[in-house]
């Protein structure tokens, strides 16, 4: 009635009861949503959709300097599905030989494979800086900015010569980046959509994602809290950002466009109860996105600790989380929520795709290859590379050879009969750990035949196949050094069997050291297998004797802590206020009770085992020393196997193991699996000499020598 009121008095005008009637309508309306603090509608709240935005992503690039008359240098950067680009401008530092020449030395930039900008080097020495503007049509999600040079020395009189010597190099000095400028395209209420915009590089840069746990979390939800939290710091793309474990009450929750609430059922705000049916509860945890007062939020709940730790292990899972276009999704135990796991018997393919390499003279492709935290490479380890080249090269001249590391492993003289199909073997030093990660670069040089320049018909090619590959065979890191660290605390990328001390009531700062301790963790753990396990108290024989242990806070929240006191390399007084002297450093009474530590002890519970102690007399300096093993950047500071941080910022680490070494629990399963083909020749050869033995037998009794030397006897 309401409605064709409206309509009928349309042509006169609205009457005044019915402009009444729709205010009373809309105020009622607008006091329903907004008494329970939801809407219908997710707007997108602190950034506004059509507000312009700009990012500056820098490239995970170390200063590098490229030799040869033709160089080549790789770089790589991320655009966010939700941005909607107006505009990326690339931003170099580099620096060219002095003795180049300007006029004919040149760099070129590509994306994707297309190349899209030339420039010269200015007529000036030292450091130089250069903006180009990217075509928006050859952006992608993943990108590859290749960088290429032609860098051309002067000789004498006789004007530029292309010839190779250590005087071409061009230096690309690392701070290079990529500006987006961009709209933010709102989330939708599906979940992949809250991860996305909830993992995204600049939702995290601008600290718009936490986590958040209950005030006084259980041992059960600091786990779930943990698993999330390392699922989420795998995917993170830079080492200067990572996302906060928290409370509600914070100012960095508060803040927060978006955040994981993660709880028990009983723990959640009663706002956040109304969400979730009870029936959705019954033998299930739920995930579900809903927008709450003024924030995009995902919960994650269950009545038991155990369903809601395997809902974290989903939201761990990256591939599950971007697969799931549900606002609501139930969890129950039989749900699959593992990360896969490839088994590649140690091979790593180098390119996805086939690499092309243009020009003449020296040509070069870069990749890296990472090995879990807790490997190094062993003897035995080969790379193999598979390619083809032009038939127009003067072939006594043209090679190709693999560096690792910029050391030169092997060459092969390149031939005209092998053009079409050509592969290179070469095994890696025997002896010589190269760590966790290491480059392979494959440089051709393409010569042609006589002293001329090249034309664009003449110009000479290689392509590095997709099938080329490095098979690393690895062994266990041995030493219990920050310098290894942390690999003794997982095993095959995900948690060897973490048992967590933790502070019996937890404040801010314990939620920022826990934050800290998992984030590295997580960075290196690729699977969400693994097992953690949160304690108050001190955990059974049985539990320390069977894992790697983590413990942190002060004395006073943390009692296992005062009774390790006489285990630590940095030791309490008898009142555990403060540090007191050792043999390392001398420590003043005051110094001692405003510093925090990290130490790396063997385990007093099992000495295959590891044992890490973060701890101060203050909560405020636990976090402080914290600050220290959040990070790769941090962590590669230190060689020992203890930190010290104090107020004004001084971090130093000392050595007191003088045996780092952790012994490598042996069975004989693991001795015969490590030694197979040992075992099989040993088993070939007793069978061969039984084989021998029963012949010879045969053959003495056949020819009646047996029977002969019995009469003898008689």
């Amino acid at each position: 009635m309401f409605v064709n009121k409206f309509f009928i008095n349309k042509q006169n005008g609205i009457r005044p009861n019915a402009i009444n009637s729709w205010l009373l309508w809309g105020i009622v309306v607008l006091a329903l949503l907004g008494g329970s603090g939801w809407t219908l509608a997710h707007p997108l709240i602190g950034q506004a959709a059509d507000k312009t935005q700009t990012y500056t992503q820098s490239f995970q690039n170390t200063t590098t300097t490229l030799s040869g008359d033709a160089v080549e240098a790789n770089m790589y950067f991320i655009k966010m599905d939700y941005w909607q680009v107006k505009k990326v401008t690339i931003n170099l530092n580099f620096q060219v030989s002095q003795l180049t020449n300007r006029e004919t030395s040149d760099i070129t930039l590509s994306l994707n494979g297309t190349k899209f900008e030339s420039f010269r080097p200015r007529n000036q020495t030292g450091l130089q800086t250069k903006t180009v503007n990217v075509p928006l049509r050859l952006l992608q999600g993943e990108n590859q900015l290749k960088i290429s040079g032609q860098i051309v020395t002067k000789a004498g009189d006789k004007g530029s010569q292309r010839i190779q010597t250590p005087a071409n190099w061009l230096t690309i000095y690392s701070g290079a980046n990529a500006n987006f400028t961009y709209q933010l395209k709102a989330p939708t209420t599906a979940i992949k959509s809250f991860y996305a915009h909830f993992s995204g590089t600049d939702t995290i840069a601008n600290a718009n994602s936490v986590i958040i746990l209950p005030a006084q979390a259980t041992n059960g939800e600091l786990t779930a809290g943990m698993y999330a939290l390392t699922g989420e710091a795998r995917t993170i793309t830079t080492e200067n950002n990572q996302i906060p474990v928290t409370t509600a009450d914070t100012t960095a929750a508060k803040n927060a466009d978006y955040r994981l609430v993660i709880a028990t059922y009983a723990h959640l705000p009663k706002s956040l109860q109304r969400q979730i049916k009870p029936s959705e509860l019954a033998q299930r945890a739920v995930i579900k996105t809903v927008y709450h007062d003024g924030h995009h939020a995902l919960i994650v709940t269950a009545r038991t600790a155990q369903l809601l730790q395997k809902a974290s292990r989903f939201i761990a899972n990256q591939e599950l989380m971007q697969e799931t276009t549900a606002s609501t999704k139930t969890i129950s135990v039989q749900t699959a929520t593992y990360t896969s796991e490839v088994r590649n018997g140690g091979k790593t393919q180098l390119t996805t795709s086939d690499d092309y390499l243009t020009g003449a003279n020296h040509q070069s492709s870069t990749y890296f290859v990472s090995l879990p935290v807790d490997r190094t490479n062993a003897n035995g380890s080969k790379i193999r590379i598979h390619f083809r080249y032009a038939k127009n090269l003067d072939f006594k001249r043209s090679l190709v050879t693999v560096y690792v590391n910029d050391k030169a492993l092997g060459s092969k003289r390149l031939t005209a009969a092998n053009a079409d199909d050509d592969e290179l073997t070469v095994s890696l030093p025997k002896g010589q750990a190269l760590g966790h990660d290491f480059t392979i670069r494959v440089a051709f040089d393409l010569e042609l035949p006589g002293k001329t320049a090249t034309n664009n018909a003449q110009t000479p090619w290689a392509l590095i196949r997709s099938n080329s590959e490095a098979t690393i065979k690895s062994q266990p890191v041995a030493d219990l050094l920050l310098t290894n660290y942390p690999y003794l605390f997982l095993k095959n990328d995900t948690f060897n069997q973490l048992a967590v001390v933790r502070p019996s009531r937890l404040n801010a700062d314990d939620y920022q050291t826990l934050t800290n301790i998992f984030n590295l963790i997580g960075t290196y753990a690729k699977s969400n297998t693994g097992q953690i396990k949160f304690y108050t108290h001190r955990p059974s024989s049985t539990v320390l004797k069977n894992s790697n242990v983590i413990a942190f806070g002060t004395p006073q929240q943390n009692a296992f802590i005062r009774a390790l006191n006489s285990k630590l390399y940095f030791k309490y007084n008898r009142h555990f206020t403060g540090f007191v002297s050792n043999e390392k450093l001398s420590i003043e009474k005051t110094y001692g009770q405003n510093i925090g530590t990290v130490q790396l002890l063997r385990s007093p519970y099992n000495s295959h085992s590891g044992l890490l102690v973060v701890t101060a007399a203050k909560s405020s300096d636990v976090y402080r020393a914290s600050t220290q093993i959040n990070f790769q950047r941090n962590i590669a500071q230190y060689q020992g196997d203890a930190i010290v941080v104090d107020h004004d910022n001084n971090h130093n680490d000392y050595r007191f193991k003088k045996h780092a070494t952790v012994k490598n629990q042996t069975t004989v399963k693991t001795v015969v699996q490590k030694n197979s083909k040992l075992v099989l020749y040993l088993g070939i050869a007793v069978l061969i000499m039984v084989l021998i033995l029963i012949a010879g037998f045969l053959i003495i009794r056949k020819n009646g020598l047996l029977d002969r030397r019995d009469d003898h006897h008689e």
